[in-house]
């Protein structure tokens, strides 16, 4: 009786009675191992944590994945999870079942792995199957033999993978490469890392086009490589600088540089240089079957068409070549390997400039000019102007003329040609003889020059003509020293002797060094004046 009686029959729980009696948290639940525990699932590396592909276990029972087991065990040489000594041969390859949808099963009973399943492994086949399924048609019957291959094996064959009642192994606080930070190190995963995306979880659409563009358009920064680099000659040398000091104060993915260094100027331009100076020209013979031409080569105005062209008969390019078309009062074309008019190629790898002139015109019979596609796209083929055609000026390239052989280009205007212009009878170009070529001229004469300044420098840094040196060091007198510090050269009492005195007569100087009387200080006359 009394006031309280039906106080215990509330349909609720105070929060005194549920952290006491009915449950709740209690005090020191977190610690202990229980609270530790952290369960491995059994399909996963004990390695990666992850979802294996290539099963294969440890003779007690502990799964890996062979592409991460493999590099560990070549690195430490011991069991991830235990910290033993452990030997690649010892890995049990493991043949797992799945059903239909995609889950680990019994291959016998198809029953399904869960974490609850007792699962064991025959090491013998790598067969895994559930323990109730061997239990019952191995052990308890006595017949050691793989219910699927029906290999014999033993009763210590039987590996455990999974046993409810103890999972002790799958607890991932005790994993010895997890206390320690194993790790191996993954050449893919470093590079996937190195990406910048690779931290990006869910990148907006904004991020993405952003990222699509940046991938599109950026450029590695170049690797600066202390490289060798050839020192600019008297010859070579230009009168201005690299301009690397300048980018390296302005720009801070330049490299640091602090010395003014004067710029190579390239040896071809040099030689082009110096024969537009000396205004030399070239000769060549041209060669057919027909008749030899004799042709001038305007080196000194058009340099670079002229070296090509030199360049390619050096090289026997137009050797056994075709003119393969001619027309009749305009011109007769040729220097394609091929014969069609299509072919050929620079000397130079590459098409070049052209090269237009006011003083060189398509005027008169035998003008020597390039033939082209267009702008710019200088090769090898030329041809040869059998009279005036001067619609082509500042579009073809004149880099020479006929200066002998003309009755030979007439004679190749005489051959009949078809509908394509080409000759019906062949006309060959046997080969070109050089006669001149000032551009080997200079560039024989720079190695000469520098050929000889190497050895006039050599000469003076390692000091020859000893015997001029010594000669020279003797025939020069040696001061004699008095004393030390500055002055050590001047003797002693020598300032009033080597006064400078004026040169002068006796009576000059007596009378200066007499003192004038009172008397003799007024003014006589003016003779002494």
């Amino acid at each position: 009786m009394g006031k309280k009686q039906h106080q215990k029959d509330k349909l609720y729980l105070t929060f005194n009675e549920w952290t006491t009696f009915y449950g709740g948290k209690k005090a020191g639940m977190s610690e202990g191992e229980k609270a530790a525990f952290r369960r491995l699932p059994f399909y996963c590396c004990s390695i990666s944590m992850q979802p294996f592909e290539h099963p294969y276990c440890s003779p007690d029972g502990l799964v890996f994945d062979l592409l991460n087991i493999m590099p560990y065990l070549k690195k430490y040489g011991h069991n991830p999870v235990t910290g033993e000594p452990m030997e690649a041969k010892a890995l049990v390859k493991l043949n797992f079942h799945k059903n239909a949808d995609g889950h680990f099963h019994c291959p016998v009973t198809f029953k399904v792995f869960n974490e609850n399943t007792h699962i064991v492994a025959v090491r013998a086949t790598g067969n895994v199957y559930a323990f109730e399924c061997v239990e019952r048609l191995n052990l308890k019957p006595r017949n050691f033999r793989d219910l699927l291959t029906d290999e014999p094996f033993s009763k210590s064959d039987i590996v455990d993978i999974q046993d409810p009642s103890n999972l002790d192994k799958f607890n991932m606080s005790n994993f010895h490469h997890l206390k320690n930070n194993l790790k191996v190190e993954d050449e893919e995963a470093e590079k996937a890392m190195k990406d910048p995306s690779y931290h990006l979880k869910r990148p907006s659409a904004e991020t993405k086009m952003i990222l699509e563009e940046l991938y599109q358009e950026y450029k590695p920064p170049e690797t600066h490589k202390e490289e060798a680099k050839a020192k600019a000659l008297d010859r070579t040398a230009a009168h201005y600088s690299t301009g690397a000091v300048a980018c390296a104060f302005t720009s801070t993915s330049q490299r640091v540089v602090t010395e003014h260094e004067a710029a190579v100027i390239d040896d071809t331009t040099l030689i082009y240089e110096q024969v537009q100076k000396k205004k030399m020209k070239g000769y060549v013979r041209i060669r057919t079957n027909l008749g030899d031409v004799n042709v001038e080569l305007h080196c000194d105005l058009v340099t670079q068409t002229c070296d090509n062209f030199l360049r390619l008969c050096k090289r026997g390019y137009y050797n056994g070549t075709v003119f393969h078309r001619s027309i009749k009062n305009f011109m007769i074309q040729g220097g394609d390997p091929t014969g069609t008019g299509k072919g050929g190629e620079s000397a130079f790898g590459k098409a070049f400039k052209d090269e237009f002139r006011q003083n060189l015109t398509h005027a008169g019979r035998g003008i020597v000019s390039m033939a082209n596609s267009g702008p710019n796209t200088n090769k090898s083929q030329f041809f040869i102007s059998y009279r005036s055609c001067r619609h082509l000026d500042n579009k073809h390239t004149v880099f020479g003329r006929v200066v002998g052989g003309m009755d030979t280009l007439t004679a190749m205007e005489t051959v009949k040609t078809d509908k394509a212009d080409r000759p019906k009878e062949t006309i060959t170009l046997k080969e070109v003889i050089i006669f001149v070529n000032p551009f080997e001229e200079v560039e024989k004469q720079f190695m000469e020059d520098d050929k000889k300044t190497r050895q006039e420098k050599l000469a003076s840094e390692t000091g020859l003509s000893s015997g001029e040196s010594s000669s020279s060091s003797s025939s020069q007198p040696t001061a004699k020293v008095y004393r030390k510090g500055v002055g050590k050269y001047i003797k002693p009492g020598s300032s009033s002797s080597t006064s400078v005195k004026r040169p002068s007569s006796p009576s000059a100087s007596s009378s200066s060094n007499k003192r004038p009387t009172s008397g003799e200080r007024g003014f006589k006359d003016f003779s002494s004046w």
